[in-house]
C-alpha cells in the first residue's frame, strides 16, 4: 500500500518512520519488519527519510547498515555521541529541538554543538517537547511550529554562532536532505 501510495503521490521522503522500544508492550520483532520494509521502499524510490529513533539508536543503525538509503533525519535526536557519528556517516541529519533549549539538557546540548553544522536541523517535535521558554506553561501550551524561529536562536547560542547563520545552515540541510536545493 505505501508503495503504491509512493508511486502515486511522488513524496520528497518518507517518514516519520522508525522504533520505539519506550513503550511497553510494543512487538518490537513487528516494528522492525514493518521497519525494514519502509526502508525497502525509501531505497528502491531513492527517498530520504525522517527517522524516529525513541530508545533504538543502534537497531535503527543495524537497519541503515543493511538498507541503504539515501540518508534523512534523525528526529528529536538524543543518542551517544558514538551513535551521532554513525548517522553523519551514513547521510543523516539530526534534529535538535524543544530538548536542547535547557541549559540542564547538558548531553544533548554538547552533541549539538560538536555535530557537524552540515548535519543539523531545527525542529519542534510538536506538541511534544516544549522548549525552555515556555516554562512551567510547557504543561499547558503545546509547542507548536510558530516557536521554530525563537527554538533557532536558542540553538544557534549553543553553537555559538549567530542566528542568522544558523537559520541558513539548517534550512540548506534540510533542503539537499529531501532534494530540493
Amino acid at each position: 500500500m505505501l508503495r503504491r501510495w509512493v508511486e502515486r503521490e511522488k513524496p520528497d521522503l518518507i517518514g516519520e518512520i522508525g522504533l520505539d522500544f519506550f513503550i511497553p508492550d510494543f512487538n518490537q520483532l513487528e516494528q522492525e519488519w514493518f521497519f525494514s520494509e519502509q526502508l525497502k521502499i525509501a531505497r528502491d524510490f531513492g527517498l530520504a527519510v525522517s527517522l524516529h529513533v525513541r530508545r533504538s539508536q543502534d537497531h535503527i543503525l543495524k537497519h541503515l547498515r543493511r538498507v541503504k538509503v539515501r540518508g534523512g533525519f534523525a528526529h528529536a535526536f538524543n543518542g551517544s555521541a558514538q551513535q551521532a557519528a554513525e548517522f553523519v556517516k551514513l547521510g543523516f541529519c539530526l534534529g535538535f529541538g524543544g530538548t536542547a533549549t535547557f541549559p540542564q539538557a547538558q548531553r544533548v546540548r554538547a552533541l549539538l554543538h560538536d555535530v557537524p553544522l552540515a548535519n543539523v536541523v531545527v525542529e519542534t517535535d510538536a506538541p511534544d517537547i516544549p522548549p525552555s521558554f515556555l516554562g512551567t506553561m510547557g504543561s499547558v501550551v503545546r509547542n507548536s511550529p510558530v516557536f521554530l524561529p525563537q527554538i533557532g536562536v536558542l540553538l544557534a547560542s549553543v553553537r555559538g554562532i549567530t542566528a542568522e547563520s544558523f537559520a541558513s545552515a539548517t534550512t540548506d540541510n534540510v533542503r539537499r536532505i529531501i532534494g530540493t536545493q
